[in-house]
This record gives C-alpha cells, sequence and structure tokens, in this order.
C-alpha cells in the first residue's frame, strides 16, 4: 500500500481511544443517564481516581461526554453522553452484545488452540 500513512489512520485514531480498557465501560454507563464523578467511580470500583478523571478527560476531548458543572456549595459535576457519544454507541453496543453472547465460544477456541501449542 504505497502512500498509506498507519499515523494518519482515522480507523486506528478512534478506535484506539474507545478500546482502552475502561472507555467502553464508562460509555456503556453514561449511555443509560448522566452520572456523577462519585457515582461513576462506585460502579466501576476498581478504577481509580486518577484513571477515571484521565478517561474522562478523554471521552470529553473526542466530544463523546460532556462535562457539565454546576454551581453548588460544593460544585456538583455531571457527565453525559453527547449526540457523538451517541451515535458512537449505537453500533457499540452491537459490539459489545456479540462479545458477551460470544464470550464461552471465544475461551473456548482459546483453550483448543492453547492446547494444540503445546
Amino acid at each position: 500500500m504505497s502512500g498509506w500513512d498507519a499515523g494518519n489512520c482515522p480507523v486506528r485514531d478512534v478506535i484506539d481511544r474507545i478500546a482502552g480498557k475502561w472507555s467502553t465501560l464508562l460509555l456503556e454507563a453514561l449511555a443509560r443517564r448522566p452520572y456523577r464523578f462519585g457515582e461513576l467511580r462506585r460502579l466501576v470500583p476498581d478504577i481509580s481516581q486518577r484513571m477515571l478523571t484521565q478517561t474522562l478527560r478523554d471521552l470529553q476531548r473526542d466530544g463523546y461526554v460532556d462535562r457539565q458543572v454546576f454551581p453548588t456549595k460544593p460544585p456538583s459535576v455531571e457527565y453525559r453522553m453527547t449526540e457523538l457519544g451517541r451515535s458512537l454507541f449505537e453500533p457499540l453496543s452491537k459490539v459489545l452484545r456479540w462479545a458477551e453472547e460470544n464470550h464461552p465460544a471465544v475461551k473456548a477456541a482459546r483453550a483448543k488452540f492453547d492446547e494444540s501449542e503445546v
């Protein structure tokens, strides 16, 4: 493929971000309803505060998530999915459903492959 620039590949650029360890889980949660930071932290208890903050910032930077600050004392912050995020989540939800339905078959295929490699 002459002239192909892997660094400017739009598919890789988008998929690399949403395929992160935490991005899909957060998008799945935010597809249901808006959440405050602490609520998201409780939904994904094994994510560190730093990683939750960074992942939300990355999703916000890419336009999938919006952060709204409410003028309360102390200020409260809510995260919600944007229209762009919703348009992404529609096809992504099909992949997530496929993964759940086919996970046993994938695990079986891995085990079969690993046995043949011994």
